[in-house]
């Protein structure tokens, strides 16, 4: 697993330049947007899509074969791309949540403590990021991933769109319910999101071995 680590972060090193670009770009919003999650949000799911491209590296001219047939058993290999990929979507939110504190300190437009509590708001969404996104590109390779999570997740808003249309219909009051929220305290509502979504991620480490163990090269 160290020699897989190893080998993905010198592809990274090899991306150098687009992540120093990427860089640039999220404290280039920093400067100048208002809604500072999006930096957060933006550079977690760049750390995802760098994980997937490392697989697609994998993918490349066979490439799969000649890994399983170094001393790495398939669940390992999952396991690799997971901790990989918690690294660069961690490092992700870490740098964004910076960027968007200090900018939000800088231009006086959010206190500190805000900022980190939508910072911590934000991590159950980019650990949603990772395990959605390794489990498609798994089963499907990395063109075809790509098409079947724009499908699920187009159904999942269709979903979202028909549930909130259906409590309205039966006169629920999804407004006053969310309003009620923030008396549960942010701090409680994060760390729930965070639990929730350390579950959810394990729930799909277990599923991409699963993939990975029935498939064929």
């Amino acid at each position: 697993m160290k020699g897989l680590l190893i080998k993905d972060f010198r592809l990274m090193k090899n991306m150098k330049n687009s992540i120093l670009m990427i860089i640039v770009i999220a404290m280039g919003m920093g400067a100048y947007i208002k809604d500072a999650s999006f930096i957060i949000t933006y550079l977690a799911l760049i750390g995802v899509t760098f994980t997937t491209s490392t697989m697609s590296y994998d993918e490349f001219d066979n490439g799969y074969p000649f890994l399983l047939s170094l001393p790495v058993s398939r669940k390992g290999y999952v396991v690799e791309k997971y901790i990989f990929g918690l690294l660069l979507n961690g490092g992700g939110w870490l740098l964004g949540s910076v960027i968007a504190t200090v900018a939000g300190a800088v231009r006086n437009t959010a206190p500190v403590r805000d900022s980190l509590m939508m910072s911590l708001a934000l991590l159950p969404f980019a650990l949603l990021l990772l395990s959605v996104l390794l489990p498609f590109h798994m089963k499907f390779g990395g063109e075809k991933g790509r098409i079947v999570m724009i499908i699920t997740m187009g159904m999942i808003f269709a979903v979202v769109v028909l549930g909130a249309k259906l409590a309205e219909s039966m006169h629920i009051d999804l407004d006053a319910a969310l309003e009620k929220l923030p008396a549960m305290g942010t701090g409680t509502i994060a760390l729930g999101g965070i639990v929730v979504g350390v579950v959810i991620l394990l729930l799909s480490c277990r599923i991409s071995i699963g993939i990975m163990e029935k498939k064929e090269f």
